[in-house]
């Protein structure tokens, strides 16, 4: 059962009744970053990422300790490979693009060290600046 208390992931977008311009940040160009496939949206520096061993609905996926350009959906309980979690899908704010969910609770003991971090799949994001 999932805790009455609400999740925050970022604070509600704005509807398009009130929306005025929706801004976009960018990660400094000296990083390694990772971006939005689909539009190119800067989504992680490389210094947050945690491991590369993550499975998402579509394939292999990185765990983030944080993430940028990133709106969250409602949190729900989920049976993942790991066991039971409550997660919020996210994704890209300028394209609107599911990217992988955030992990707001983890049920077990030992998987509480997800919980606040990011999931996005390796489906929808691109390595920029500097990878060479």
């Amino acid at each position: 059962m999932i805790p009455t208390h609400p999740y925050h992931c970022f604070p509600p977008s704005p509807s398009p009744a009130n929306m005025v311009k929706t801004f976009q940040a960018y990660l400094p160009h000296c990083h390694r970053t990772y971006s939005c496939i689909h539009c190119r949206a800067h989504l992680a520096n490389h210094d947050e990422l945690i491991s590369k061993s993550f499975q998402g609905s579509q394939g292999r996926a990185y765990l983030f300790n944080s993430v940028v350009n990133v709106g969250c959906g409602p949190a729900e309980e989920r049976v993942l490979l790991t066991g039971l979690h409550a997660v919020a899908d996210i994704y890209c704010e300028c394209c609107k693009t599911t990217l992988g969910w955030k992990y707001e609770l983890a049920f077990e003991s030992s998987q509480k060290y997800k919980e606040g971090k990011y999931i996005i799949e390796l489906a929808h994001m691109i390595k920029e600046n500097g990878w060479e």
